[in-house]
This record gives C-alpha cells, sequence and structure tokens, in this order.
C-alpha cells in the first residue's frame, strides 16, 4: 500500500479577502513530489482556503491511488484540531469543506500532523501564487495534479515561476508592561480536570477563531525559552498524528506569605518566608478542591519555603509525596528583594525602567532576568514533560514560573508576564501534547472556595 504526504496551505490577504490555497503530494517513503495543486478563491477567509487546501490535497492524493494511505501537515492548529476530532467545528462555511475532506479517503487512513509554518513553504508558496495570480486577473488558475516521478520531471517543472509570493499579515504585538511580580493577591482557586485542561481552541493570528479560548504554538526568544519543539518526524516521511493523553500541569501558586498582601517583591535570593495563617487557609482550601476532584497524581514543587509548604498541605490531604524540583524556584529580584514598587522606583529608577522595557534586564544587585527566567522554566517543563507524559501533575510554584509557562505555550511576548493578574493559591493549568502543542486553562475565581 502506497503512502502520501499532503502538505497544504491557504490564505487571504485581509481575512476575509482576495485568498487561495496550495497542495503538495509527496511520496512518503522517497520524499519526492507526486502531485500539487493551487487555486485562487475569490474573497474568503483563511480558515475557509486552508480547508480548501486541505480538501484539494487529498483529492490529488486519491487520484494518485484511492487505496493509499495519507499523512496530512499542515501549520494551521485549527483545521489539524478539527479534522483530528479534538476541536469541534463551529463556522457554518467549513462544516461542508471538513465533511466533504473526511470522505475523501475512509476513516483510518488519514491521520493530521501540525508543523511550523516554516516547513510548509512549498504549500504556502503555492497559495501565494493562486492569490497573485487571481488578483492579476487569471481567474482561471485550476489545480494541477501531476504525477512528477512516473514523467521522470523534478517538481519545479510542473508550475509556473511567480517571483512575488506575499505573506498572510501578522497581527502587531501589544507592548508596555507594568507591575512587580508579587504585586497580585487573593485567595484560594479551583481546580480543572484533564479532559477541561485541553479543551480550548485557538487558530493562527488574523484567523476567525481570534476571539476563542487559547491554544498556541510555541516559540519566542532563545531555543532554550520557545515552546516545545514539534515531534521528531520519522525517516518514513511521518509521525502518527495520534497524540495520546497529555502530559497536564496544574499550576499552583503558593499561598500568602507576610510579604504577599503588602505587594512586596518576594523571589527566590530574599528571606524565603514561610506561610502566613491566612497563607495556610488557603492551602487547605485547596487541598480539599483538589481532592474533591480526584485528578491529580503527582506533586512537585519548588524548593522554596513557601511553597514546599503548600505542597506538603496538599500532598497530605491527597496521599501523595512530595518531589522538589529546583527549575520551578522563583526569579532573584537581587537587591529588590522585600520592597515593594513603589520603593523600587524611589531607590532604583533607571534600573526598573530598563527591566520593564526589556526582558534581558536585570534587577539592581544580580538578579536573574525574565530571560534567563524563561530559559530555566522552559529547559524544567521540557524535563517533567517527558517524565510525567499522559499524566496529571500538580507544580507548587511561583507568580513568575507560572506566568511564563503560560506565556511560553501562548507564544506570547515577554511583556505578557506584566499583563497576567495570579492570585495566592490560585490555580491554572497548561497540557502539553507529544506533537509540541500545548493549551491552557485559567481559573482565577476564588469566590466558591471562600
Amino acid at each position: 500500500m502506497r503512502e502520501f504526504i499532503v502538505e497544504a496551505d491557504g490564505g487571504s490577504r485581509g481575512n476575509p479577502g482576495p485568498a487561495g490555497y496550495g497542495a503538495v503530494v509527496s511520496d512518503a517513503a522517497t520524499g519526492e513530489t507526486l502531485a500539487e495543486a493551487a487555486e485562487y478563491l475569490g474573497t474568503t477567509t483563511n480558515n475557509v482556503a486552508e480547508y480548501s487546501g486541505l480538501l484539494a490535497g487529498l483529492r490529488a492524493a486519491r487520484e494518485l491511488d484511492p487505496q493509499a494511505t495519507v499523512h496530512v501537515r499542515m501549520d494551521s492548529k485549527l483545521v489539524v484540531e478539527q479534522m483530528s476530532g479534538r476541536w469541534k467545528i463551529k463556522h457554518p462555511a467549513m462544516k461542508p469543506l471538513a465533511a466533504e475532506a473526511a470522505r475523501v479517503f475512509p476513516p483510518g487512513r488519514v491521520t493530521y500532523e501540525w508543523i511550523p509554518r516554516e516547513r510548509n513553504k512549498h504549500a504556502d508558496r503555492l497559495a501565494n501564487e493562486a492569490m497573485d495570480a487571481g488578483q492579476r486577473g487569471e481567474l482561471g488558475v485550476s489545480p494541477a495534479r501531476t504525477e512528477l516521478r512516473a514523467r521522470g520531471r523534478s517538481a519545479s517543472a510542473s508550475r509556473a515561476a511567480l517571483d512575488t509570493p506575499a505573506a498572510r499579515p501578522v497581527t502587531p504585538e501589544p507592548s508596555g508592561p507594568s507591575g512587580p511580580s508579587e504585586s497580585s493577591a487573593g485567595g484560594a482557586d479551583a481546580m480543572v480536570s484533564r479532559a477541561e485542561a485541553g479543551s480550548t481552541p485557538a487558530g493562527k493570528a488574523a484567523d476567525d477563531v481570534r476571539a476563542a479560548q487559547a491554544v498556541a504554538t510555541p516559540g519566542t526568544e532563545t531555543a532554550a525559552a520557545r515552546g516545545p519543539a514539534s515531534a521528531t518526524t520519522p525517516s518514513s516521511g511521518w509521525a502518527p498524528a495520534d497524540m495520546g493523553p497529555p502530559a497536564t500541569f496544574v499550576l499552583l501558586r503558593h499561598g500568602e506569605t507576610p510579604l504577599t498582601p503588602q505587594k512586596r517583591f518576594s523571589g527566590s535570593g530574599g528571606s524565603d518566608p514561610s506561610l502566613s495563617d491566612a497563607g495556610r487557609e488557603q492551602a487547605e482550601r485547596t487541598a480539599a478542591a483538589l481532592a474533591r476532584r480526584g485528578t491529580v497524581q503527582a506533586v512537585v514543587a519548588s524548593p522554596l519555603a513557601r511553597t514546599r509548604e503548600t505542597a506538603g498541605i496538599v500532598a497530605a490531604r491527597l496521599g501523595l509525596e512530595v518531589s522538589v524540583e529546583e527549575g520551578l524556584r522563583e526569579t532573584d529580584f537581587g537587591a529588590w528583594e522585600g520592597l515593594t514598587f513603589a520603593e523600587v522606583r524611589e531607590r532604583h529608577p533607571d534600573d526598573l525602567n530598563a527591566w520593564l522595557s526589556s526582558p534581558d534586564a536585570e534587577p539592581t544587585g544580580g538578579g536573574e532576568s525574565f530571560a534567563d527566567t524563561a530559559t530555566r522554566v522552559a529547559a524544567t517543563r521540557d524535563k517533567l514533560t517527558a517524565a510525567y507524559a499522559g499524566r496529571t501533575v500538580l507544580l507548587v510554584t511561583h507568580v513568575t514560573p507560572i506566568k511564563t509557562l503560560i506565556r511560553l505555550a501562548l507564544g506570547a511576548p515577554p511583556e505578557a508576564l506584566f499583563r497576567m493578574e495570579l492570585s495566592a493559591a490560585s490555580l491554572s493549568a497548561v497540557a502539553y501534547y507529544a506533537d509540541g502543542n500545548a493549551s491552557v486553562r485559567l481559573f482565577n475565581e476564588t469566590s466558591h472556595l471562600r
């Protein structure tokens, strides 16, 4: 039985706007290009164009061999997750396209994998060529399906060379931070089950699903601080699309310390305070909520006193042991430890302004930059993801590590750290899948636990 790789893409210059798709069929064993498809679609959205590219690629593969198995690679998280059955399809324009794509081959003969855009350049180029041709008035562009290997030709010989492919629009990222790491006050929080943690969709920037709850492809800064890479592709040409159950990290910020209500910097280089009475009460309430859920299978804590104490209270209620992970410690805030934001502003204004402006800036006195924290946290994430694949783990840690894990999962810029509020004893969750993608669920409501 033959095995094909289908790489497909679609774009819209305006979303909705002039749109087109491209698709490539290649031999899974040799990597040789066998067929191409490209078409101008007129005015429609990114998502519709992407689904159209998928449909064209599957049809081209079927024309080559209706008995083949197919592995689809796309840089659209939305299409991959929906066609894999993990996300629902709600948009009325996409439902018929998805249904038609599902009928091209029998169930079980097509698998799906998300890949970064830079690994989908061939299909992306074809989509842009189709849009270019359509905008020049060449509306008769139709899919080209040619088995090149049988004719002894290269892939490039089968298509016209258009030298001005246009990239999709990119939504500009916001900027402008405010506020210190330890400035959020609050109480205990709710818990999320493994199924809930991996249930929220999102798509590319400028997609129709932009307003949905976010599931993002990772990536920022250095290689170590980026989100997890996509799954390694075997030499046979594709990786299995069934990612299995994710490693789910339930992220618990420690309970209050005497410094928390005063909104003072409290990192790994300060006095290492223990929980206050209020913090211990918060930990007890959180432990009860987690016990009711019954989904946590392991507990891992930062080495600092407040996190180990919080973790110990929760683990005792759950009947689990606590493992300590150095990489989960809070950022070292140097000479700012124990100070309020206003006090830092008064004593070290230039250093504070630099810190608020750049993730590479260090707090006064040789503290740890957010960029360094991100590198450390990303390495810890990778270590724990491998160790707890398919399990739900409670990570008891601090403001900056939790915000960093969420930021990396969302692919958000470093300044996003200053735009998240994280209450004491609050819970969030990130589910990491084997293809390197992640889904995020945030909980910061405490009233029902009080």
